[in-house]
């Protein structure tokens, strides 16, 4: 007889899960997998059109994520809780880097296998994504005429014209700035929320100021985790111009967009510019 069995029936067989559930299962009632897995509805017999149709319903699912971690630590820089900003912008480092992920199924198109299924995008343009436009408010490009292609949709419409007047993550980090005794301008600090931040550089110094004194001070620890972020959402938006220049070249994009030229211009753009020319300063 083999030494298998002397051994007792629960050292060689492992424990059975949980099998019956009088409706669905705790798993479902919880993820709602089967709702998510059955939004996929293509427009065209292309066997690629399902990995760009998930791949993007994925990016919008990090969107809705990356919102809820930067609102966090907005709301708690208003409370002065700095600790708490932190943490919030440290987990979006990480699911940035999984957002910007994204683009390896879709970064290596070619014109033809994007062109077998590009007529099912119609004017549809990742534009046009109202979360995308919450994540981009939150960094401070606030801009109130992309409020617009949301005018159908009141729900929709209605939380982006909140976001809009809301300060951004980045207006309250200044006004932390000020409250730990920096020079900030009232023009800064009382600016017209719905508009666009534009470089200052009372800002400008008082990040130099920061970095030039104790590294470890949880602000300068702040100005860190935020340049984090920016440099991640750099390259998110030079994924996304690579990706398409391969997949498109210079044509018009979908939804009447400037394809190319308009990806151009966002890559040019530094997300909370005082943290980045600052430093030319310490």
């Amino acid at each position: 007889m083999s030494h298998q069995a002397h051994l007792p029936a629960e050292a060689t067989e492992p424990e059975t899960p949980h099998l019956d559930f009088a409706g669905t299962t705790p798993y479902e009632d919880y993820v709602k997998a089967d709702v998510l897995t059955h939004l996929q509805h293509t427009l065209s017999d292309d066997p690629g059109e399902m990995v760009f149709l998930v791949t993007t319903q994925v990016m919008e699912l990090w969107f809705t994520v990356l919102v809820h971690e930067w609102e966090t630590a907005a709301k708690a820089l208003r409370s002065d809780d700095v600790p708490t900003a932190i943490a919030a912008l440290k987990r979006s480092v990480r699911e940035l880097e999984a957002l910007n992920a994204s683009w390896k199924p879709l970064g290596q198109l070619t014109p033809a296998q994007f062109n077998s299924y590009r007529s099912a995008l119609g004017e549809g343009s990742g534009f046009q994504s109202a979360m995308y436009r919450r994540l981009e408010f939150l960094l401070g490009d606030k801009s109130a005429s992309m409020l617009v292609p949301h005018r159908g949709a009141p729900r929709v419409h209605a939380e982006l014209e909140k976001a809009l007047h809301e300060p951004s993550l980045y207006d309250e980090v200044v006004r932390l700035l000020a409250r730990r005794g920096h020079a900030i301008p009232d023009s800064v600090l009382h600016r017209d929320v719905t508009r666009r931040h534009e470089p200052s550089e009372a800002v400008e110094a008082a990040w130099t100021a920061v970095y030039a004194a104790d590294e470890s001070d949880e602000v300068a620890r702040l100005g860190e985790a935020l340049t984090d972020v920016a440099e991640l959402v750099w390259r998110w938006r030079n994924d996304h111009l690579v990706a398409t220049r391969r997949a498109m070249g210079a044509k018009a994009g979908t939804g009447g967009s400037a394809g190319v030229a308009w990806l151009e211009k966002r890559a040019r753009k530094n997300v909370f510019p005082e943290l980045w020319t600052a430093r030319s300063h310490v």
